[in-house]
């Protein structure tokens, strides 16, 4: 059991989520598939990491390809959107199209967002969390009502499959909710920090592939994710046996069931959507949740922590309350 005195306090909120979409694409890589490519097997990798298979994007789609059906899968599940009244989107991803325009920018032109904030998040497996404490912060200026916020990544396209360490594990796809203004704020506290001296750990080489040693951050990840976890609960006076659902970033989900471990947490509280889909950095939160989501696992009123955290070394956490009715 990790105990720590909470340095992060609760902080002012105005927010709560109001809708929810995913994306992943069609086809699959199994582990079979994988087998094929290096030297492993299926049972190795289930063993290692859980994961079964992951999903790859088509030659011609792109990072705002996978963004933009995510909301449009939102916008179908929840027609009284109207993406007219949308005044801001954020997308976080490492993997856009290109430098410029930005993701954010081509999501807002293909939905309509007619007059509306577009800006990309580089925090690699912490964006998501990253970019809802950002929407918060912009809804607590008064300026914006309704924020858009996605993970999305085309993870395969850096991944190099000669590596059997890396190509195990990386997988494409994109989740995305909307952040409103509401007169009691459901996010309930926050915490975000960074140790760029662990930046060695994950990065991309001059090949444009991805680098890990996976080691050092299953370590990090362990020595420093459940204290983050509790720092948000205590900073309002919550146990963690007052938790309903923990939901970390989906990199390994043996590194899921450690942290829990350290937590004292039944495994069964943490969703998670690495099975299959693979590691997809800022996606997995998001694509956690709506799985969750569509199952039915989550009632208005839970209590439910969001935790990214990865190459940077970077985390950021989140503490709220859902408030998203299920509909019939």
């Amino acid at each position: 059991m990790v105990t720590q005195t909470s340095k992060f306090p609760a902080f002012a909120s105005n927010s709560h989520i109001t809708a929810i979409g995913s994306y992943v694409p069609e086809k699959t890589i199994t582990n079979s598939d994988i087998e094929k490519l290096v030297d492993t097997d299926n049972d190795w990798i289930v063993r290692r990491t859980g994961i079964e298979q992951r999903h790859q994007a088509a030659s011609d789609q792109l990072t705002s390809h996978l963004a933009i059906a995510a909301v449009r899968d939102m916008l179908s599940r929840f027609p009284d959107i109207f993406p007219q009244d949308i005044d801001g989107i954020l997308v976080a991803t490492t993997t856009a199209d290109r430098p410029f325009p930005s993701v954010a920018s081509q999501v807002q032109e293909a939905i309509g967002a007619t007059k509306c904030l577009a800006v990309d998040v580089s925090a690699a497996c912490a964006g998501f969390v990253t970019a809802l404490q950002m929407a918060n912060g912009l809804i607590l200026t008064g300026a914006y009502r309704k924020i858009v916020v996605i993970g999305a990544e085309t993870l395969t396209r850096i991944t190099d499959y000669t590596d059997r360490s890396t190509c195990i594990l990386f997988g494409d796809g994109a989740g995305a909710v909307l952040v409103e203004a509401a007169a009691k704020g459901a996010f309930l506290s926050s915490n975000a920090s960074t140790d760029g001296s662990g930046g060695i750990q994950v990065y991309i080489n001059d090949s444009q592939y991805i680098v890990q040693n996976g080691r050092e951050v299953y370590k990090w990840a362990l020595t420093t994710v459940p204290n983050g976890v509790l720092d948000l609960l205590q900073a309002v006076g919550k146990r963690i046996d007052e938790l309903d659902w923990f939901v970390p970033h989906s990199a390994n989900l043996r590194m899921i069931e450690a942290i829990c471990e350290r937590l004292e947490l039944p495994p069964e509280k943490a969703l998670e959507s690495v099975v299959r889909n693979g590691n997809t950095s800022a996606a997995s939160i998001p694509l956690a949740l709506d799985a969750a989501y569509k199952e039915g696992k989550l009632n208005s009123g839970q209590l439910i922590a969001l935790y990214g955290f990865g190459s940077g070394l970077t985390q950021s956490g989140l503490l709220l309350r859902w408030t998203l009715e299920q509909k019939v």
